[in-house]
């Protein structure tokens, strides 16, 4: 008699599931069903606002009946079960930062799972050796001083240290430098590999982790596009997938140049914006990096790269007036202060800085404040003919009356850099924080040719950035920290 062998019960369960943000003119998530098994590595694609980031929060209990979240914010739909508990990285670091010190945000989650207090510090410093923050960071160390990356790891270690049965990772490499990248891959394979636990993965750029996975489910309008084992995906999906927007292996996106030497713009008897002798940081006592030279011209495309925690953010919010400078000074020419008291930005009024220089934060949130999408293009006395132009332009007209809190993470991005673009005529300098976070391989290249348009235009557009691609298309300079 031949042995017999039952299927194992699946961790998670969809039936017709789905979620629809209130204001959004259609569902986020509608129609997915499927079965995910114990000790599966899978990796969610989907172009940008296919409702990836949605999936996952649902599955953490984030949406749903007992989330807490109020009926007007959105619908839930269909069936989903979940038998393992998740931890979930979200998009956002600085969303799920909850205590001042390092070590006793990584113990939040232990101490609220009532773990032994004698376990508690021992699973904490693994979990950060295992991320790469130890010995670069001390437990006592303020979390409000991280970096981006610094912080995205700290959520990693978070989740890891309370070992759950599903480890759910929501862009976890998108604002990592590219020499960190493979570690932090490393760090959740490590940890699912010693538990048996379950693996979702989140990403558009997937080289990282393609070797690791074993099955792809694509999301799209309609419901699940693909889904099967990653060979078999990739072979009979790959074009179509490609064509679509989504990053799969194969040639980058057709992207303009950076200007050569030899197509440089004249340089000009006085910059748009100089630094000289710039110390930068939070602290008079702690500056993050000392001594800057930097020379901004009009129409100069102007990359600000180097690893996690070199000061690249804290660089861009001073040459924006946003930080005053430790030491040395953030100069604007005459065409940039034409009109004002001072040529430092630190010292102008919000209403001048921002006709003047344009920020894109790091964390979209940051900045938006009004009830809706076109609201927030608009404000700022931004023209109704300019509004629908980047309402297209930016591929946002579908969530034209959604509240800008319930986008997906490529889609706030978006907004915010059209936020930053508002006004009649736009401002003359624009600063962004990784402006390609997010975003698919479709408007992924419609943003960095905005930008490159930009420049030609005459604007300068200094962007701190980990993408080589975004470097050789905007990199007229590049200035690593």
């Amino acid at each position: 008699m031949s042995p017999s062998f039952s299927t194992p019960t699946p961790v998670i369960s969809l039936r017709d599931f789905g979620w629809r943000h209130a204001g959004r003119a259609r569902p986020a998530l509608h129609g997915l069903s499927c079965d995910i098994f114990p000790g599966e590595r899978v990796l969610l694609l989907g172009t940008s606002g296919a409702g990836k980031s949605t999936l996952l929060a649902a599955l953490a209990g984030v949406y749903g009946p007992t989330s807490g979240v109020d009926p007007e914010d959105g619908e839930y739909l269909g069936h989903i079960t979940v038998r393992e508990r998740v931890g979930l990285v979200l998009q956002d670091p600085d969303a799920q930062a909850v205590a001042a010190r390092v070590g006793d945000d990584v113990a939040f989650g232990l101490e609220n799972m009532a773990v032994p207090r004698e376990e508690i510090w021992p699973r904490v410093e693994e979990a950060l050796r295992t991320v790469g923050l130890s010995p670069e960071l001390g437990l006592h160390d303020s979390t409000q001083t991280l970096s981006g990356g610094q912080k995205q790891r700290l959520a990693l270690a978070g989740v890891l240290a309370m070992r759950p049965g599903i480890v759910a990772l929501d862009e976890p490499t998108a604002n990592i430098d590219p020499e960190s990248i493979p570690g932090l891959v490393r760090a959740p394979l490590d940890a699912v590999e010693a538990t048996g636990a379950t693996l979702l993965v989140v990403e558009h750029r997937l080289e990282p982790w393609l070797p690791h996975i074993d099955r792809i489910i694509v999301l799209g309008e309609g419901g699940i596009r693909a889904d099967g084992p990653r060979e078999d995906v990739l072979a009979r999906h790959a074009d179509a997938l490609r064509d679509e927007g989504i990053w799969v292996p194969g040639p980058p996106p057709e992207l303009p140049v950076a200007r050569t030497a030899d197509r440089a713009r004249p340089t000009t008897a006085e910059p748009l914006l100089e630094a000289r002798g710039l110390d930068v940081g939070w602290t008079p006592d702690h500056p993050v990096r000392r001594a800057i030279d930097l020379r901004i011209e009009a129409g100069q495309g102007v990359c600000i790269t180097g690893h996690n925690g070199a000061g690249k953010s804290t660089l861009a919010l001073t040459l924006g007036g946003l930080l005053p400078p430790l030491g040395g000074e953030v100069r604007a020419g005459k065409s940039l202060c034409a009109g004002l008291r001072s040529p430092h930005p630190h010292q102008w009024r919000s209403r001048e800085l921002a006709a003047r220089i344009g920020t894109v934060f790091q964390h979209p949130e940051h900045q938006f404040l009004c009830r809706t999408v076109r609201e927030e293009l608009a404000f700022g006395r931004t023209p109704e003919e300019r509004v629908e132009e980047l309402l297209d332009r930016l591929r946002l007209r579908h969530v034209a009356a959604a509240s800008p809190f319930a986008l997906s993470g490529g889609e706030k991005r978006r907004l915010s850099v059209g936020t930053a673009l508002g006004g009649a005529h736009g401002p003359s300098l624009l600063i962004l924080d990784e402006p390609t976070f997010g975003q698919d391989r479709r408007t992924f290249a419609e943003l960095v040719c905005l930008l490159r348009e930009l420049s030609e235009e005459g604007t300068a557009v200094v962007a701190v950035t980990h993408d080589p691609l975004v470097v050789g298309a905007l990199g007229d300079e590049e200035v690593r920290l």
